[in-house]
């Protein structure tokens, strides 16, 4: 039996851009697709904290280093400039893989510098 898990997630990164004519999705900072091991045309999930908006779209390269996340297309009516989003993709993966597997987390800052990396996320507490 397969489950879906975490692949890799991009927290809080910030829309630069909204492009609504522009060819492609979500163009995502080369830099940020290669820490992550996330991949151009592979399929992503977008979760806008702003507003609340979740979404399926697909990833093309934007130049390393420039910090863009730009939503393209239909998805650009989606969010705002400004916006924070988190980046997530999905793999799947037998018993055996998943009792090794551990997701690609990068927390951004809101240039979409990276603030830390990690591959686990703390137990949630009562607060």
């Amino acid at each position: 039996m397969f489950s879906t898990m975490l692949k890799a997630k991009l927290h809080m990164a910030t829309v630069t851009q909204a492009e609504l004519w522009y060819d492609g999705s979500c163009a995502i900072d080369s830099d940020l697709l290669k820490l992550t091991g996330m991949r151009e045309f592979e399929q992503i999930d977008i979760y806008d904290v702003n507003n609340g908006e979740r979404f399926t779209t697909y990833i093309i390269k934007a130049e390393a280093g420039s910090g863009i996340i730009s939503m393209n297309g239909a998805a650009a009516r989606r969010v705002q400039v400004g916006d924070r989003l988190i980046i997530a993709t999905y793999g799947q993966f037998d018993e055996a893989e998943m009792a090794n597997h551990k997701p690609k987390l990068v927390y951004l800052n809101e240039d979409n510098s990276i603030d830390r990396t990690a591959n686990t996320i703390p137990v949630q507490a009562v607060s």
